[in-house]
């Protein structure tokens, strides 16, 4: 029996199709391990538009406003609705559930979801770990020394409650840790990133050859925190191909960009990676 074409069955057929594009247009992505949406909310479309461009680490900023975890660069008022679990959270669920428990369809590595915590790190890390409860089984887990690795990984920055994440002996998140204090005390499955402002480490933007001085500088930093199982991003670096050529070339896992396209292209064209001299 054919269903008459009536302006209502219309629009439930768009609107299904806006909640599945999505999902389809997570398999004829190229993933992206060393791309890093920075500020993603700010996009038109957050969350989706790193997706459809392949990005496997994506950020987002809270507040703790009113009780609730408003996404917001500065100002949280007059945004209730923009909270992390309809930008992130339930559309994570969603797209997990619709492809066999990962986020795109076939890619078995967790996406990595930075929260960065702009309001009192002990309160607003309360209210989060109330929230990711819900989410327990699609998200990356710490138990008593055993890390369990889910579709999506939590990983905290900004304020950062590392007194509490650390004491914890059951836990939904990670640490980014400060790149430049890596090689001091760090506890095992606590950090999962290791980040800094780019220019608290280098003054080259792409004009020229980066000096042999700042290469090795950041050579170092790389190196140990490599060694202790950290990913390494730069953030605020130069949106340029110079820049990005040269801190993949040093071994920096994630650049950081607000250009999804443009870096995204760059990536697909690079070759194999390699490896740090």
């Amino acid at each position: 029996m054919l269903i008459p074409l009536t302006d209502t069955v219309r629009k439930i057929f768009i609107a299904g199709l806006i909640l599945i594009l999505p999902i389809i247009a997570n398999a004829q992505c190229v993933m992206l391990e060393n791309g890093f949406a920075h500020n993603d909310y700010l996009h038109k479309r957050p969350l989706l538009d790193a997706e459809n461009n392949g990005y496997t680490h994506i950020e987002a900023d809270i507040f703790l406003h009113h009780n609730k975890l408003v996404v917001a660069h500065i100002n949280p008022y007059f945004k209730g609705k923009r909270t992390l679990e309809n930008l992130y959270l339930k559309p994570l669920l969603a797209q997990i559930t619709a492809n066999n428990g990962c986020v795109y369809q076939g890619h078995k590595e967790p996406v990595t979801l930075m929260i960065d915590i702009k309001t009192d790190a002990n309160k607003t890390y309360a209210a989060l770990e109330d929230v990711l409860e819900k989410y327990k089984s699609i998200l990356s887990s710490y138990d008593n020394g055993n890390v369990t690795t889910g579709a999506v990984t939590i990983v905290l920055s900004g304020h950062k409650p590392y007194d509490e994440v650390k004491a914890e002996k059951s836990r939904l998140v990670f640490i980014d840790e400060d790149l430049r204090k890596v090689d001091r005390d760090t506890v095992a499955n606590v950090a999962r990133m290791a980040s800094c402002k780019y220019s608290k480490l280098l003054k080259w933007k792409g004009n020229g050859l980066i000096s042999p001085r700042e290469r090795l500088r950041l050579l170092n930093y790389v190196t140990i925190a490599h060694k202790n199982g950290d990913q390494v991003r730069l953030w605020a670096s130069p949106d340029n191909k110079a820049v990005w050529k040269e801190i993949l070339s040093c071994g920096v896992d994630l650049i950081n960009t607000d250009k999804l396209a443009a870096l995204k292209d760059f990536l697909v064209a690079q070759p194999a990676r390699q490896t740090a001299n």
